[in-house]
């Protein structure tokens, strides 16, 4: 008679079923659940004396492989999970069969199990095994030719070593301050009043009311939302005249009831005017008449704008006073760049100053101009020019809302069209920008040379010089800047005809020479020589007589236009239409071909996937062509993506230029294919001078044309709609110095709360501040919903391919549940033990996005997220798709690498997997992402304690294999495929909390035109071999690789 014993209790059972119904037992020993452990292992075969009474093997389940035995550093979950927000806007679909699943993370408590004897803390399981890739035989598609054949081992962005790389993460090794008196106070004009003292002196001081001269704090609030709100004054007005009934029926307006000290927007806005003091300059007005005609220029006094923005108490902490040098070596062999006073400029300037004048704090001014339009059909434009200084770190002068950018002019507009000779109105419109530009920046000649006393928010005094450090436009502005030729450099001396030469022999410009040429105006000689330095001749140029300028190297390149809007311009293609989707990546369900107007936000997300959709065209040529092509461009976007880091270092800065290189040795394909008869252009041209600007001024985001196009709807297209649209300029003026007054006194009311609880001590309001020195290395952390999006929904549609398509759920969570009970057990044990696993729920709640964020630097704004949901059809019988289904794809990390030495074994450790680390990430498609019931919890984990149960965010997966040892030899891309078992896609359940990031797949292209079946909602089911793209945003190309 067969004999099946437990090794804990020493029962016999004659079938091993019964055996299997005793460990599932309720009141289970403590000694037999470690009996498997005891044992060793369950019986290859079980005992038998009669053969008719043979029990068979248990069958795997189809679906979920497990792989071979593992150990359990191998796929460790962690011990923490996600933090909760509010749910998002999607709507409850099944509110009312709500599951009681939300309230269980895995830290939740820390109370001991219940019972007398407390049980020792179960270790966390090991995640679902993943299959080996040996094992598996190789998707059609995969097959490699010499076009995508495996290149050498990983290297970093750009072919650098990964070290010179991992130097961009850490902070400088080395700082060499300039030293001397640079940037020191001085002391004869040395005040302890801050600035927002001295603004409490000229307000209407109220010391037992801090909103003054608003009567009270909701007079006040109501005020800043009218004013910061984009509120219309006919709209303001109505609100204010509201009337209603009290208690007594008496009829009494808002404003009574309210108790506020203005009743009309006229009232508020005299307030503001009269009653708030102006941080900032008023705008005057001037006038230019040119062959009888007069146009209008609004403009502010240059010097006060500059100690508007040095003053701010809100900048003083972010000021920098003197340049310094950054190293990321003990040798100071390796040179880092990233804000302005890192860059080479002005430790030059610095240098110059302190040779004649020492104690000299230099201002680094940044000029921008661009051209608007302020309205759709009506064809009326805006000329506004921006200002800001180099002192502030560029994280501040980006972000509008930071207020570290002002609004110095706007210039006329006109064309000049009653001036009929095209040359003559050239000419014309040139001089009067340049007249223009001299009035704004005259007051900076004496300045910038003798400097002037200017005191910062904590009211310390320096010598101030404001020198013009860069000018950021696009190419006609910086043609119309230097006046230079349109169609040539307006940095270097090479002609158009000459523009496609690389590298190119033509020196930089001679400001020397051409500052000859322009003071020659009035002599036989000026036209001579304006030709001789291949410039227009401008009657006296703005820059002409500005101190320690030199306008050639000050024109700094343009991110935006140079590189989206002038590189990829012609290079469109229709294979776009059925890309997955991604949170970084943008469909164009109709294609590019046939777009116009393109943007340049929509040249950058055409940028994130080009490679992947050049990658195997069928190209005139062959493979070979095809390679060059996808050389070309991969060293391309390279550059466009390495030109962008916050931060660069020698070594970065010689692997842009490598990538420059390899692009002009590999360009001739695309005048071979006809997409380029030549390469004059002057764009592609001024690549060249990426690292030489880099070096001067740091890294490319200290002076982007973004940030001007940006700051162009808070200072004109905003201002345009709050007036009535005649005679606009006044109108817009006024608004935008009213809207001014209001954010300082904002600030001020902050900071006069701040010192009523912790007395005069703080010299600055302190908000939330969240900048911090530039990190692509930045860690992403999970955020779920509070609730669940859909509360309840049944198992069928989870599991059925219309639905969410999670065909092995069933068996995918048995695996699950008997691997977290029981950590200790083999693969084989975990197959046996859940053959008999029953499902004790019939609904699970699931949620549709899993967000990513870091509230440390990028505070809530979502930087990444995952999208899981069916597709939703119209109820109707047309059966109209609404919303296509999206199952996004996922990184999880399936080895964690040792926390640093120093690490706090307290604080949960979440380490970005990069470069060296892909071996241990591995890239899945996300079904599902549930919660478990409460109910069901305590049916399948009956003998754990709270906090040792599963995480509340669970997800099903379905695996794709593991990253090759090496990406692509021309694409530098990695090539994954399915995992599939028998036939079917491997899956596994596991935390949410493994997740790392999005991730991207491109499809691999045939060469014969792609399937009619692919599309963007189908295409990750119809495929089989995809590219990993790394372009889909910054992150993800700083880290994979």
């Amino acid at each position: 008679m067969p004999i099946w014993k437990c090794s804990g209790c020493n029962k016999s059972f004659k079938r091993e079923g019964h055996l299997v119904e005793h460990f599932r037992g309720k009141n289970l020993d403590e000694r037999c659940i470690r009996a498997p452990v005891q044992m060793g292992e369950l019986p290859e075969h079980p005992m038998q004396l009669d053969d008719h009474e043979d029990e068979p093997e248990a069958m795997p389940f189809e679906g979920d492989f497990y792989g071979a035995d593992y150990g359990e550093d191998d796929f460790p979950f962690d011990e923490h999970d996600t933090a909760d927000e509010e749910s998002d806007d999607e709507d409850d679909e099944d509110g009312d069969e709500f599951l009681d699943a939300v309230g269980r993370d895995i830290l939740e408590s820390n109370s001991e199990p219940l019972g007398s004897e407390a049980r020792p803390p179960i270790p966390l399981p090991a995640s679902p095994h993943l299959p080996p890739d040996q094992e598996q035989d190789l998707p059609q598609g995969y097959e490699s030719n010499d076009a995508t054949a495996p290149g050498p081992g990983p290297s970093a962005p750009g072919d650098i070593e990964e070290d010179a790389h991992n130097r961009l993460r850490s902070a400088p090794v080395h700082i060499q301050h300039f030293g001397g008196n640079a940037g020191a106070p001085v002391t004869a004009f040395a005040s302890n009043t801050s600035g927002y003292q001295a603004y409490g002196e000229t307000v209407d001081h109220d010391a037992n009311n801090p909103y003054s001269p608003f009567c009270s704090e909701i007079d006040w609030q109501l005020a800043h939302w009218a004013k910061t709100c984009g509120l219309s004054s006919n709209t303001y007005k109505k609100l204010l005249e509201i009337k209603g009934a009290n208690s007594a029926n008496a009829f009494i307006q808002f404003v009574e009831t309210l108790g506020l000290s203005y009743d009309t927007p006229a009232a508020l806005n005299a307030i503001i005017d009269k009653k708030l003091p102006s941080r900032r300059p008023a705008f005057s007005r001037f006038e230019a008449e040119v062959m009888g005609a007069k146009f209008e220029m609004y403009a502010r006094p240059i010097l006060e704008c500059i100690k508007a923005l040095y003053s701010d108490p809100e900048h003083v902490r972010y000021l920098c006073f003197a340049p310094e040098r950054h190293y990321a070596d003990v040798d100071k062999t390796i040179r880092l760049y990233h804000d302005l006073h890192t860059g080479k400029w002005w430790w030059s300037v610095q240098k110059q100053l302190e040779s004649e004048n020492p104690g000299a704090t230099i201002i680094p001014i940044i000029i921008s101009s661009d051209k608007t339009q302020v309205t759709l059909f009506r064809n009326k434009t805006a000329y506004p020019v921006y200002l800001t200084i180099g002192n502030l770190p560029k994280s501040i002068r980006q972000k509008p809302g930071r207020h570290g950018q002002i609004l110095l002019a706007y210039l006329p507009t006109s064309r000049l069209d009653h001036i009929t000779n095209k040359a003559a109105r050239r000419r014309a419109v040139a001089n009067l920008f340049h007249a223009c530009m001299a009035r704004l920046l005259a007051p900076l000649k004496s300045a910038g040379a003798a400097g002037i006393i200017m005191k910062s928010g904590d009211g310390v005094a320096r010598r101030c010089h404001p020198i013009l450090a860069a000018y950021v436009g696009d190419y006609p502005e910086q043609c119309l800047v230097t006046c230079a030729y349109t169609g040539d450099c307006p940095v270097c001396e090479c002609p158009h005809l000459d523009l496609e030469s690389y590298p190119t022999p033509h020196p930089y410009r001679d400001f020397a020479a051409s500052l000859q040429a322009v003071k020659a105006i009035g002599t036989a000689d000026w036209k001579r020589l304006c030709d001789e330095s291949n410039m227009k001749p401008v009657q006296h140029p703005f820059w002409e007589d500005l101190p320690y300028v030199d306008i050639f190297q000050s024109t700094t390149v343009d991110v935006l236009h140079q590189l989206y809007q002038g590189v990829f311009k012609h290079l469109i293609d229709e294979r776009v239409a059925c890309l997955p989707p991604n949170h970084s990546i943008r469909l164009f369900y109709k294609g590019i071909s046939n777009m116009s107007r393109v943007t340049g936000a929509e040249h950058r997300q055409i940028s994130r996937f080009l490679l992947g959709i050049v990658v195997d065209m069928d190209v005139p040529g062959g493979r070979e062509a095809s390679a060059q092509l996808v050389r070309a461009m991969r060293a391309l976007l390279d550059f466009v993506h390495m030109a962008q880091y916050p931060i660069h270092s020698s070594e970065t800065l010689s692997a842009l230029d490598g990538a420059l290189r390899t692009f002009h040795d590999n360009r001739d394909i695309f005048v071979t294919l006809g997409i380029r008869a030549a390469f004059n252009i002057p764009k592609f041209h001024s690549l060249e001078h990426y690292v030489r600007c880099i070096k001067l001024f740091g890294t490319t985001d200290n002076y982007s044309t973004e940030t001007s196009e940006r700051l162009h709807i808070d200072f004109t297209k905003d201002a345009y709609r709050a007036t009535n649209h005649k005679d606009e300029y006044p109108q817009m003026t006024k608004w935008l110095e009213r809207r001014e007054k209001v954010v300082h006194h904002a600030n001020y009311v902050l900071w006069r709360l701040q010192q009523a609880p912790i007395g005069p001590r703080p010299l600055t309001a302190h908000h939330d501040v969240r900048w911090r020195p530039p990190d692509l290395d930045a860690e992403l952390e999970l955020k779920m919903t509070k609730h669940p999006t859909r509360k309840a929904v049944p198992l069928e549609e989870i599991m059925s391919p219309s639905g969410y398509g999670a065909t092995f759920f069933v068996p995918a969570l048995a695996r699950f549940v008997v691997q977290w009970r029981h950590p200790e057990y083999t693969s084989r044990q975990v197959e046996y033990f859940a053959h008999d696993f029953i499902t004790p729920f019939d609904r699970l709640p699931v949620f549709h996005r899993v967000k990513f964020w870091n509230n440390e630097i990028y505070g809530k704004t979502t930087i990444d997220s995952i999208h899981i949901h069916p597709r939703t059809s119209a109820g109707d019988q047309s059966g109209d798709i609404v919303v296509p289904a999206r199952f996004d794809t996922a990184l999880i990390r399936v080895r964690t690498p040792p926390p640093p030495a120093n690490h706090d074994a307290q604080i949960p450790s979440r380490i970005w997997s990069h470069g060296r680390n892909l071996k241990d990430t591995r890239i899945c498609q996300v079904r599902a992402v549930f919660s478990l019931p409460d109910t069901a919890l305590d049916f399948m984990f009956p003998a754990l304690a709270p906090h040792q149960r599963p995480p509340r965010h669970l997800a099903y997966v379905e695996w794709f294999s593991r990253f090759p040892a090496s990406p692509e030899r021309n694409s530098r891309m990695y090539k994954v495929f399915r995992s599939m078992e028998n036939g079917e896609r491997v899956a596994s359940i596991l935390p949410v909390s493994l997740m790392e990031r999005s991730v991207h797949l491109i499809p691999k292209w045939s060469e014969a035109p792609s399937p009619r079946d692919w599309t963007s909602e189908s295409v990750l089911d119809k495929c089989n071999v995809f590219y990993v793209n790394p372009f889909k945003d910054a992150h993800t190309y700083f880290n994979v690789y």
